[in-house]
């Protein structure tokens, strides 16, 4: 079992930054595939980015690459994701989530085991 906890969301001006953080505990140990993913109201839960833990290759949503950026910093189990240029559009409950397997990319949430709370980010003026 892996328990995931998200942090860092809040309420941004367009164009601004920010930073979430995703602490993971539990069986932490193994290669998991860890995936930021949003969920707008009325919208289906779509996949933002990810990577493996012990890996060096990530993905991302066409509509999030060169804005975001995943990172990871293993020895405090944590990964990150850095959010720069938001839009209006990126507003969205952000949800971490991890599993050892992956069909295909993007992945589909379906193949994720382990999931946080979620954390809001809220983009507007």
């Amino acid at each position: 079992q892996v328990q995931l906890v998200e942090s860092g969301g809040g309420l941004v001006q367009p164009g601004g930054s920010l930073r979430l953080s995703c602490v993971a505990s539990g069986r932490t140990n193994d290669n998991y595939f860890m995936g930021w993913f949003r969920q707008a109201p009325g919208k289906e839960r779509e996949f933002v980015t990810g990577g493996r833990t012990m890996g060096r290759d990530t993905y991302s949503a066409d509509s999030v690459k060169g804005r975001f950026t995943i990172s990871k910093d293993n020895s405090k189990n944590t990964v990150y994701l850095q959010m720069n240029s938001l839009r209006p559009e990126d507003t969205a409950i952000y949800y971490c989530a991890a599993t050892l397997y992956i069909p295909y990319i993007p992945p589909p949430s379906s193949a994720f085991d382990f999931w946080g709370r979620g954390t809001q980010v809220t983009v507007s003026s």
